[in-house]
């Protein structure tokens, strides 16, 4: 049994709370997978590098709308590929070695661990670890789904045709086609990454519409579009999926009990993920867990057990937080690191306002409540919509699709939430989770500043203006 006084597990938003104020303590760090987690090396940024070559590709076959005749001559998949994991993966083996090797106060153990007891683990190999005080920070996983023929050990082993979001991005050559199983984010972005570079896409999901968690008017146009784009089938239920040398097959019934068979060069599964807790086996430690899998924190951070805060175990990121976004674990790092080094005056989570985006064509983003969730709460609101191509940027872009919608409190004028669909929705969206945030109100936002013309911002703007509003 080896003693220490600080355990971390997991290395994407919890590699970073260890620095040199933990100096004097002793420290054990548990990865039994990639240094840097899913963000690094199979989420986020690999996604979004993939994403910008697939931006490239489209614009130029696009590029006529403009004037202008150009053609994409061929798609280098290998060559994109390495762009993207020749810069990751050496990220990834220095986190490693940093850790491992340069650290004396760090011991990394590079395996599965479990709890085996209130405050004790055992890892993969035997060794029995036990700590003053735990981060919790094991992220999560990819579900496969239970479907007849589908075998969960097979997905992503070398050769085979079925792939997760973990592995489909190292193919070793681009699908001439290929079946996303999904409506969510993850299917949206793989989607779009691999039919513009050129693979004929199909996309079959078990509800409808497409990206249903967002504003109703959002997820209803992107679905319009997506059927300009991809294959669309909707309301679902995968019963079977079958493989051979020459490709996959996949079963489904609609609605009416009718059996359609689809078929491609590979699978993308793309049905969400899980949180890793259960992994953990957190249950041995008296562990609270919500039903959906996500171990139970406070607003500090702080795990609870019987209900009850302890002060000795933190978690944070995907294997707790309802937000499986990284600029949230990166934040819930942040608060834990700053109630690990000062227990006496704790810091609290700030969830408010939690902004996310969808890097998919078009490009989405959003920060608040939904029109259903400020009509399912009672609220009295207001809202406005604009289009992207009511604005001279938007004239400039031919956009046709492209639309900001606001919704703000009738009675104080506070933004309740913002959706955009539409280029760079990422980038715009970001004065309004600032104006949030920070308390301003629609009608000063609007009237309050310059916005430059003729920048896409101003559809924000008139967008603002529109919003009925006394006073």
């Amino acid at each position: 049994m080896t003693h220490y006084d600080l355990i971390v597990i997991g290395t994407g938003s919890g590699n970073s709370i260890v620095d040199d104020r933990f100096d004097d303590l002793s420290v054990a760090i548990i990865e039994q997978g990639l240094f840097g987690g899913t963000c690094l090396n199979t989420g986020c940024i690999p996604t979004k590098m993939f994403v910008y070559a697939a931006e490239v590709a489209r614009t130029a076959r696009d590029s006529s709308r403009y004037g202008v005749d150009a053609h994409v001559d061929g798609v280098r998949w290998p060559d994109i590929r390495e762009r993207v994991f020749g810069r990751i993966d050496p990220i990834e083996s220095d986190g490693r070695s940093y850790r491992s090797e340069r650290l004396p106060n760090v011991t990394v153990y590079p395996e599965h661990a479990e709890f085996t007891g209130r405050r004790e683990l055992t890892t993969a190999g035997g060794r029995v670890l036990t700590a003053d005080r735990f981060v919790i920070a094991a992220g999560s996983r990819v579900i496969v789904p239970d479907i007849d023929g589908l075998d969960a050990a097979a997905v992503g082993a070398p050769g085979s045709r079925i792939h997760s979001s973990d592995t489909v991005m190292r193919l070793a050559e681009l699908p001439g086609s290929m079946i996303v199983l999904g409506g969510g984010y993850i299917a949206a972005e793989m989607a779009h990454v691999f039919s513009a570079l050129g693979t004929s896409m199909t996309v079959v999901a078990r509800s409808a519409p497409l990206l249903r968690h967002q504003d109703a008017a959002i997820a209803e146009r992107f679905t319009e579009c997506a059927r300009e784009s991809w294959d669309v089938h909707l309301n679902a239920q995968v019963t079977a999926v079958r493989t051979g040398s020459d490709g996959v097959e996949v079963d489904y019934r609609s609605a009416d009990g009718a059996v359609t068979t689809l078929a491609a060069d590979t699978l993308l599964l793309a049905s969400g993920r899980r949180p890793s807790g259960d992994l953990l086996r957190a249950d041995n430690a008296g562990i609270d867990m919500h039903a959906d899998g996500r171990i139970a924190v406070d607003e500090f951070q702080r795990v609870l057990s019987g209900g009850t805060a302890q002060d000795d175990v933190f978690a944070l990121g995907d294997v707790c937080s309802p937000y499986q976004l990284k600029h949230v674990a990166n934040h819930e790092a942040r608060v834990v690191q700053a109630n690990l080094i000062d227990p006496d005056h704790l810091t609290a989570s700030d969830h408010r306002y939690v902004p996310s985006a969808v890097f998919t064509h078009p490009q989405i983003a959003s920060v608040g409540l939904t029109e259903q969730e400020a009509h399912d709460d009672g609220r009295s609101y207001v809202v406005a919509t604009h289009d992207y191509g009511a604005v001279a940027y938007g004239w400039a872009l031919e956009d046709t699709t492209g639309f900001v919608k606001l919704l703000a409190d009738r009675d104080s004028g506070q933004l309740i939430g913002a959706h955009i669909l539409g280029p760079e929705a990422s980038m715009i969206i970001q004065p309004l989770i600032q104006a949030m945030s920070f308390g301003l109100d629609a009608k000063a936002m609007a009237h309050g500043q310059y916005w430059i013309h003729p920048a896409l911002p101003e559809v924000i703007e008139n967008a603002l203006l529109k919003l009925d509003l006394p006073g």
